[in-house]
């Protein structure tokens, strides 16, 4: 069963996606709700839960107004597998190009990190004593070990018992608790001191048969492979720092059970795998018909089995997409949501019309969400110690500078914000620090606006923000 804890209600998704996207209320309600219901299926505990299968949406809307970055915050937000493709990078089966399961190769590929991030933090405590005891090893070694064999170039005599005299294995063990305090609380970070590290093999494996192989068999015989190959390790020179960094990930490893992780990772990927499909419009058959645009129908028909429900193989195990939520998206400029065929329609059966952006919503995405452009700038500045600040008014005039070039060149949404920013900016970012030193404030006011863009909107010389 899923953690309580970690899945948000429906409401507390859209706070989160509020704060870095403006307006597309319908579009946040409906990922929150396609969100809540993974954890409410996981929680049924009849035999229904089997049945109940996720509502896939479809995004439409015109470019640069929020569709793909709906997804890049719900992957933060949501604690589940997720892994964001464009349906123009796959064609059709026999053509050159990436096939459709592939994306979900990909989503297995999340699932194994995210469930191998919690197991390292689970035996993170072990771990850390582990790599602290090498690493105090290695700076002063132990004078005897337990078969009472020397172990340091050190001509100390041994007595009867196979022990060194008390008084000098006493202050060997005095001196390795004073570094073992001083290791722990970072002041030895930047000493050097070598240690053994196993390295990867990274050799490749070259096309067998000028590319008969699919994909499966490419990565299977990769891993047998790599698992028949010695595994080196060699001797390097680091700092403690360093060290610590390269020991946690390699004990960390081992004390993780690889077979617990990807039962797990699978099981986590199947329930609660999200997969978003950008520039679906690019694969419907309206914009152009035949010439080389022969494989997208096909890749619609490929598409459609995953969508549907199938197990792909993936070197982890087969993984069933029978409850993967697909989330997919596009501008639909050149084609309609109608041009796709009729099956793959049917299996996205919620769909949601993001709105353009008016000139309060530029305002408001100059100005509100956490990754503001705005406030983007200021700390680009700030680095250079030269304090930046936008008066109201002339965020607001920049917000209606964008909003009219888009509705008189071409409607690119909040992307033409960065480049009237870029505009506007440019020569304070060129003057600094050389003109403009240390501890200098630069404040953007509407006049200056206005005086930086006019010249460009009344001549309706536009060609610099086109895109």
């Amino acid at each position: 069963m899923m953690d309580q804890e970690k899945y948000l209600t429906p409401r507390e998704i859209v706070a989160e996606l509020d704060k870095y996207i403006i307006g597309q209320h319908d579009a946040k309600r409906n990922v929150a709700i396609a969100l809540r219901n993974r954890w409410r299926r996981m929680n049924v505990n009849t035999e229904i839960r089997g049945e109940i299968v996720p509502n896939n949406i479809l995004l439409i809307g015109a470019t640069g107004v929020g569709k793909t970055e709906i997804a890049r915050r719900l992957a933060k937000i949501a604690d589940a597998p997720f892994t964001k493709v464009e349906a123009s990078k796959f064609t059709e089966v026999g053509y050159v190009g990436r096939d459709v399961e592939s994306m979900v190769r990909d989503l297995a590929e999340q699932s194994i990190s995210l469930v191998k991030a919690k197991k390292k933090e689970e035996v993170r405590e072990k771990a850390a004593q582990i790599v602290e005891d090498i690493i105090l090893d290695a700076l002063i070694p132990p004078l005897t070990n337990k078969g009472g064999v020397t172990t340091v170039g050190n001509t100390a005599t041994i007595d009867e018992n196979g022990q060194m005299p008390h008084s000098e294995a006493e202050l060997n063990e005095q001196t390795r608790e004073r570094f073992r305090e001083k290791i722990k609380n970072g002041e030895l970070e930047e000493r050097k001191i070598e240690i053994d590290v196993r390295q990867q093999n990274n050799g490749g494996v070259g096309m067998v048969g000028g590319g008969m192989m699919d994909e499966v068999s490419m990565m299977n015989l990769q891993e047998m492979i790599n698992g028949m190959m010695p595994k080196k390790s060699k001797k390097r020179k680091v700092t403690i720092g360093e060290a610590r960094k390269l020991l946690m990930d390699e004990e960390s490893a081992k004390l993780i059970d690889m077979d617990e992780v990807k039962e797990e990772a699978i099981k986590k990927a199947e329930n609660s795998g999200i997969i978003f499909i950008d520039e679906i419009d690019k694969i419907a058959t309206g914009a152009k018909k035949g010439g080389p645009d022969v494989s997208r129908e096909g890749v619609q028909r490929d598409l459609l089995p995953i969508v549907e429900g199938s197990a792909v193989n993936t070197k982890y195990g087969v993984l069933n997409t029978d409850h993967v939520l697909f989330v997919a998206a596009g501008a639909f400029h050149l084609s309609k949501p109608s041009d796709l065929i009729p099956e793959l329609q049917g299996r996205f059966p919620i769909r949601v019309e993001l709105e353009n952006l008016t000139k309060e919503d530029f305002y408001e995405i100059l100005k509100s969400p956490k990754n503001a452009l705005s406030k983007q700038y200021m700390a680009l500045f700030t680095a250079e110690e030269v304090v930046l600040s936008f008066q109201d008014a002339a965020l607001q005039q920049i917000a209606e500078t964008a909003f009219n070039i888009n509705a008189e060149v071409e409607n690119i949404g909040a992307r033409r914000l960065h480049t009237v920013m870029s505009q506007l900016l440019n020569e304070f970012l060129y003057d600094v620090p050389d003109v403009i030193g240390p501890n200098a404030q630069i404040v953007i006011t509407e006049e200056m606006v206005k005086e930086k863009l006019q010249g460009l909107v009344q001549d309706k010389d536009l060609s610099q923000f086109i895109l």
